[in-house]
């Protein structure tokens, strides 16, 4: 092999690397934006459940009410305990979705991209 030959492989190779760094890349950002999508997803289920939940405590405690007054205080503080479930879960994906770090590496400082430790924070249960 002759110094042209070795230069031009050398090159062939740093191309390709290029490359796969280049597909390395937009694969990190696909994971980060499903990550992301399955982290909302799962919020709006969770709300959607709890909804769900306060809606048949609503229509149970209209049929108790139809059939007499008692009963009602336990009820609303059955409301009142699904409602505060999963509150602070809530509030740190709100703060990822504003553009802060809620990892315990860089909390609270300003994110430029996705973070992959954050997502992670988030998908966990």
């Amino acid at each position: 092999m002759n110094k042209k030959e070795i230069f031009d492989s050398v090159s062939n190779m740093e191309a390709q690397i290029g490359h796969l760094y280049k597909q390395l890349g937009e694969l990190k950002e696909h994971l980060a934006e499903t990550l992301e999508e399955n982290n909302s997803l799962k919020l709006e289920n969770e709300h959607l459940r709890r909804h769900l939940d306060r809606t048949s405590i609503e229509r149970k405690q209209q049929a108790k009410d139809n059939k007499g007054k008692k009963g009602k205080k336990e009820t609303d503080d059955q409301a009142e305990k699904l409602v505060d479930i999963g509150e602070g879960y809530d509030n740190l994906a709100r703060l990822y979705q504003e553009g802060f770090h809620i990892c315990n590496l860089h909390f609270g400082s300003p994110r430029k991209d996705d973070c992959l430790f954050c997502l992670s924070f988030l998908n966990k249960k």
